[in-house]
């Protein structure tokens, strides 16, 4: 095996949209952002694999087609053999041109995205990973670690006696009754894989489950917190650490997070330390033989709201930017669903995997993979393709909340998305 990483700066200029719209354009920059990524070769004779993630909020249809096409062109290999996945900082952008030109249409330019810019910054990255071939180095040995986080994360929808959802943990929670409710289904544990030649670390990816943003809405651009603890870790080791958020679609620091500014350092002292530790209880293993998977899923689009519905929005969501960029991203998820989303797995012999999800996946999706290979390391990345938005399980419509009335895929999904799951694990 062998590996290279890449690294380009994704900085939005200020003035530019963050998170589609949904929350105030930058007006300040707190930290660059980056996008990081690995490109594996495995034999001789075949295409390298291509594991990246960008600091921004989401990352959806064509437009993540755009980045896999553009990553697999710069390195030679097919877009089935690319992951992009998203940090998911909320003051960050969420670039879909689809979406966008919807709105252009209606006389709301630049509500999601600037064309030019994001063009630019997709062909920057492209060139940083073509560029990065040279560089590739023999890796003789994996460390496999992970450590339990403690007291950050939390599930968003606290259950009543009744099976409804009684309250919502949003990024920061001020109601102290609802923070004060059990921490729900979470993954504790963060899990890491190095890649080592001798002596010499090559490269880190880490793996946690959380929305990790601690405020937003700022027009601050920011990394947040999971963000500034790998650059922290980068500052101080001089090597390569690339972090992927799991599934975090129903997760938040929300029980432990009321809203203090001073809470994203602690947070990122939380994550920082994880990190560390699990590099630090790591254990040897020898490079084993690579095994890429794929499969195909379609999620259909939700039945509750009609084409002209969402157009109506669109047209008439004259002072609320956030409503039309909503009902523009909803209805062009809508016209791609017979498009396929990629769920892909890399498989280390049988001692580790990693799983590469679409949208804002619910931890039950994590835990329902390790499931399948419960002896066997396993690290979990969602926030690929977001245009399906929350893929939320079957029966959480029933049960209220937040997640649900926000997504864009149907209930029948879980069941879909579960079967990809077992394809690419079993």
């Amino acid at each position: 095996m062998k590996i290279a990483h890449f690294h380009a700066d994704i900085t939005p200029p200020l003035g530019h949209p963050l998170c589609a719209g949904w929350y105030p354009s930058a007006t300040a920059i707190s930290e660059r952002l980056s996008a990081h990524g690995l490109i594996l070769t495995r034999d001789e004779d075949e295409t390298p694999l291509v594991l990246c993630a960008l600091d921004w909020a989401e990352l959806s249809n064509a437009e993540h087609a755009r980045w896999l096409k553009a990553l697999a062109d710069a390195v030679g290999t097919s877009p089935e053999c690319v992951v992009v996945h998203c940090l998911h900082n909320h003051d960050s952008p969420w670039p879909d041109t689809e979406a966008q030109a919807l709105l252009d249409e209606q006389g709301k330019p630049e509500v999601i995205m600037q064309y030019a810019w994001c063009r630019e910054v997709r062909a920057s990255v492209a060139a940083a990973a073509r560029e990065s071939l040279r560089g590739l180095e023999t890796v003789d040995r994996l460390r496999l670690g992970r450590t339990r986080v403690s007291e950050l994360a939390s599930n968003r929808r606290p259950m009543g006696p009744d099976g409804k959802v009684i309250g919502v943990r949003w990024t920061r929670c001020r109601e102290p009754e609802i923070r004060a409710l059990p921490e729900g289904t979470i993954d504790p544990w963060l899990k890491t894989v190095s890649f080592w030649q001798g002596a010499k670390k090559l490269a880190s990816l880490h793996y946690y489950a959380i929305h990790p943003t601690s405020y937003d809405g700022t027009g601050i651009v920011t990394t947040d917190f999971a963000g500034i603890a790998r650059d922290r870790l980068i500052a101080e080791e001089g090597s390569p650490h690339i972090y992927f958020t799991g599934c975090g679609g129903n997760i938040t620091a929300g029980k432990y997070n009321d809203g203090i500014a001073d809470n994203r350092e602690l947070f990122t002292q939380k994550i920082h330390q994880a990190m560390k530790e699990a590099e630090a209880q790591a254990q040897d293993t020898p490079v084993p033989r690579l095994n890429w998977r794929t499969a195909e899923v379609r999620l259909p689009g939700r039945t509750d709201v009609a084409d002209e519905d969402l157009l109506e929005t669109i047209r008439t969501a004259k002072d609320h930017p956030k409503q039309a960029s909503r009902a523009a991203l909803e209805l062009i998820y809508r016209r791609r669903t017979g498009t396929p989303i990629t769920v892909s797995a890399l498989h280390f012999g049988n001692t580790a995997s990693l799983l590469h999800l679409p949208g804002e996946a619910f931890i039950e999706y994590q835990l329902y993979a390790q499931s399948l290979r419960p002896d066997s390391w396993m690290g979990v990345a969602s926030y690929g393709d977001l245009g399906p938005g929350y893929i939320c399980m079957e029966n959480s419509f029933a049960e209220g909340g937040y997640e649900p009335r926000d997504s864009f895929c149907a209930p029948e999904s879980e069941h879909l998305l579960k079967a990809a799951i077992r394809e690419v694990i079993s």
